[in-house]
């Protein structure tokens, strides 16, 4: 399950397939996943690239419906040339992967417009379940990068402690256990809309960009422990 943060729309298919391209400077490792994803059901691979450059022209001419984009390009870094993607096409859906678990690459990839910031020594399935999101609630990070980010935040207050009421506390600390906002809603009890709903509040009253963010900063109001 994944933690989802800020807000975007899900890509439209064409023909009920996910047109999907991988871009990864090993070329073993493009073309293995692009081979994979091809024989998930509902997806179909348009192929892969190895920089930044033929990322450029594959989306020109393919017009896929979700990247899957290496942070790490020989010629580039992944996650500007996903932002100028995004610029370039609207209706693009991003999937960043990376070997590093750094606050800053998932800031820089919300503010891009990604949907999604996984680690590439994940299970296949994580990547797979990523593309296929059509929730458009926005940025899925894994779990494990919540959890390795979340211990390495040191409890000191910034400013006045927000006042958050008793459903938002909940909300906050389901989310800093790594659940999205489907299983939030299912285990309170609420409807996932009355759930974003708490999660905009919990945005606004911590000064957060994202869902991820939000935890960083609550955590160091003291709002939530260890």
């Amino acid at each position: 399950m994944s933690l989802t943060v800020g807000l975007q729309a899900a890509p439209e298919t064409f023909g009920g397939c996910l047109r999907v391209l991988v871009v990864d400077d090993h070329q073993a490792v493009a073309s293995a996943m692009a081979l994979a994803i091809g024989l998930e059901e509902g997806l179909t691979s348009v192929g892969s690239a190895r920089c930044a450059a033929e990322a450029r022209r594959l989306v020109a001419e393919q017009a896929p419906d979700v990247v899957i984009m290496d942070v790490l390009l020989g010629d580039g870094d992944g996650i500007e040339v996903a932002a100028e993607l995004i610029r370039d096409h609207p209706d693009l859906r991003v999937v960043v992967l990376t070997a590093q678990v750094d606050e800053a690459l998932v800031r820089r990839a919300a503010e891009a417009g990604a949907g999604a910031f996984l680690l590439k020594d994940g299970a296949l399935a994580d990547i797979v379940e990523a593309v296929r999101d059509s929730s458009g609630d926005g940025l899925v990070v894994h779990p494990r990068v919540i959890r390795d980010l979340f211990r390495g935040a040191s409890p000191r207050a910034t400013g006045l402690t927000p006042a958050l009421t008793a459903r938002e506390r909940e909300v906050l600390m389901l989310l800093s256990e790594g659940h999205d906002t489907a299983a939030i809603a299912g285990k309170m009890g609420i409807t996932r809309l009355t759930c974003r709903g708490y999660v905009k509040n919990l945005l606004t009253k911590l000064q957060a960009h994202s869902q991820l963010e939000a935890v960083v900063r609550a955590r160091k109001h003291g709002l939530i422990g260890a």
